[in-house]
């Protein structure tokens, strides 16, 4: 099944296309604005994206959206996490605002999850929706230099101790939000592709 990427992020890119392991996936036509991100929940951006794709390429699109809840903070960034510093805010900004916002925040207090929802859309209208979460802890200094994002300063309850930039990526693929949702995602395709073809 060949299906084209709604994501221009390079980092998210290389994660999904190895979590999708028997499609063909095509990358974003370069000609193709960014869509604005003006869903309320994850759900919404990931269809959003997914639908615009679609309609412009013609062929399915796979898209996701992806925040962090922080508890401490009320579930913040969450929904808005790329642009928790600002409409474009970089990784380092973003992360450096979050450690702000929790200074003086105890380990045991600084609880989160990330939450990923994948979507795939086609182009006779239907749309697929995975979700996948991972819980874990905000760290009080950034560590590793792998992963993108927040990943220097989220350690999941599902690894070692480590936070996912310390991983590798086959380790953090084993354990991730956006390995869970595009997983739950693959499964519902090939399921709805096999049941298309009678087998």
């Amino acid at each position: 099944m060949r299906i084209v990427l709604a994501t221009a992020n390079p980092d998210k890119a290389r994660e999904i296309e190895d979590l999708l392991d028997g499609f063909e996936v095509v990358a974003r036509p370069a000609s193709l604005p960014d869509v604005e991100e003006t869903g309320a929940t994850l759900v919404e951006n990931a269809l959003l994206k997914a639908r615009a794709v679609c309609d412009a390429t013609g062929e399915p699109a796979v898209a996701d959206d992806t925040g962090l809840e922080v508890d401490a903070l009320d579930g913040a960034p969450g929904v808005f996490s790329a642009r928790f510093a600002g409409p474009a805010a970089t990784y380092e900004e973003n992360v450096a605002k979050l450690l702000a916002a929790l200074d003086g925040v105890p380990p045991g207090s600084r609880r989160a999850r990330f939450r990923t929802v994948a979507a795939a859309c086609f182009p006779d209208g239907r749309e697929v929706v995975a979700e996948g979460e991972v819980e874990g802890a905000i760290t009080e200094a950034r560590r590793g230099s792998g992963g993108f994002g927040y990943d220097a300063v989220f350690v999941p309850d599902d690894g070692d101790g480590r936070t996912f930039a310390e991983m590798t990526l086959a380790e953090k693929q084993a354990v991730s939000h956006r390995a869970r949702a595009f997983s739950a995602l693959a499964t519902a395709l090939l399921g709805a592709r096999d049941h298309r073809d009678g087998g």
